[in-house]
């Protein structure tokens, strides 16, 4: 494997904390300027994983919006949707499941989440 320059890992570093902590603005224009949407760090996280599980709405709607895949598991088989759903985010289980997430994917999925820690209102719009 090529051994990345530092300018390189500390410019991920700034595109990953952009999509944990919502500054959708600053996201988009890397991505606009040629970001790859499916950036993933060393865990397997993608920017829309990261989005979801920190709640930033906004981040998920145009990482949504530039194709993100909303359906690709991290390095614990873990998916956008069901941090989602483990967050309670109900706006982004929206936009997920609108951008076709699969509520089955992952290990654990995101229904076997919502039953397991008694999330009733997500586990009816996940079988719905």
């Amino acid at each position: 494997m090529t051994e990345l320059e530092p300018e390189v890992l500390d410019l991920a570093a700034r595109i990953f904390d952009y999509a944990r902590s919502g500054d959708t603005a600053s996201l988009v224009a890397y991505l606009d300027a040629g970001v790859p949407v499916d950036l993933t760090n060393a865990n397997g996280d993608t920017l829309v994983m990261l989005a979801a599980y920190h709640g930033n709405e906004s981040s998920v709607g145009a990482l949504i919006a530039r194709g993100a895949d909303v359906n690709r598991h991290n390095n614990r088989g873990q998916t956008p949707l069901m941090a989602a759903v483990f967050k309670s985010e109900t706006a982004i289980i929206e936009a997920l499941l609108n951008a076709d997430a699969d509520p089955l994917a992952g290990a654990p999925s995101a229904l076997e989440t919502a039953r397991y820690f008694g999330k009733d209102d997500a586990v009816r719009r996940l079988t719905q």
